[in-house]
């Protein structure tokens, strides 16, 4: 990854001395499709029912989607779970 893609939806925090790059749950979904075959189509959709679960933002998760160039790989995983 490189550019917007590694950037966008990244936060740097200190924990203990040691600066950390957390990504956001938004992000992280739309990585888990980006990197959909290499860790298995059922985990990326298992992360995508985990975060529609949790109340996630369909707009922030899209924007992310788009940023990883997944959006039209994630959006009928979106309406199947509508």
């Amino acid at each position: 990854m490189s550019g917007r893609a590694l950037t966008e939806g990244v936060e740097e925090r200190v924990i203990e001395g040691v600066r950390v790059r957390l990504y956001g749950r938004a992000k992280t979904v739309a990585d888990c499709f980006k990197f959909r075959n290499k860790i298995g189509v059922d985990v990326a959709a298992e992360a995508l029912r985990d975060y529609r679960r949790r109340r996630g933002s369909v707009d922030e998760l899209l924007r992310y989607a788009e940023v990883c160039r997944v959006a039209r790989v994630i959006r009928p995983y979106l309406e199947a779970l509508s």
